[in-house]
């Protein structure tokens, strides 16, 4: 790894251990185990730094999601989905630190356009991959970013849940009865009725 990326991973660090709001510049530099003014020198200041760690940690995370579903070989977006949901459950303890830390940044990008355009094209990005995730070959058509801006927007709430009263959640097989109940869809698999 070079200075910069040395500075990027101490910076992922200090989100996960310091949070967000309570990183200094010298917390990074002595994460990352580089001199202080490379900061300056590779990412122009402390917030660009921050905002890029952000970004970072959040597109890994995406990655670990998209791994689990690598193996979800049904065609159908409801039962990806919620192979999605059961293995996103799973690995939110995991990720609590790194996921606070990411809420902290959201909170943040409100006093930052830097930040909140970066933020939007995270945001983006992460509709199309869940359009690809979901119902593949979708990702580029409005359908399927609706798709995946939904379920972005789903993934948010339950993070955002699970960080504050995580035992309220519910279920897998709760929540996707809850989401056809809400849009009327049928059961996985369930058979249409005669028509007229």
């Amino acid at each position: 790894m070079n200075h910069r990326d040395d500075l990027l991973e101490g910076a992922k660090k200090c989100l996960v251990e310091k949070g967000y709001a309570h990183t200094t510049a010298r917390d990074i530099a002595a994460a990352s185990g580089a001199h202080l003014a490379s900061i300056g020198y590779h990412y122009g200041s402390k917030d660009a730094l921050m905002h890029a760690a952000v970004i970072a940690a959040t597109s890994e995370w995406g990655d670990t999601v998209a791994e689990a579903l690598e193996s979800v070989e049904e065609p159908d977006p409801q039962t990806r989905l919620a192979a999605l949901l059961e293995r996103m459950r799973a690995i939110l303890p995991e990720d609590r630190d790194l996921l606070l830390a990411s809420v902290q940044a959201y909170a943040e990008a409100q006093f930052s356009p830097d930040l909140r355009s970066a933020l939007g094209a995270a945001y983006q990005e992460a509709h199309r991959d869940f359009a690809a995730l979901l119902d593949p070959g979708s990702e580029g058509t409005p359908e399927g970013l609706a798709l995946g801006g939904a379920a972005y927007a789903l993934f948010s709430g339950i993070i955002l849940q699970s960080l504050i009263d995580p035992d309220a959640l519910p279920g897998t097989e709760a929540l996707m009865a809850a989401l056809r109940r809400l849009t009327g869809a049928p059961e996985p698999g369930a058979q249409e009725g005669p028509e007229g």
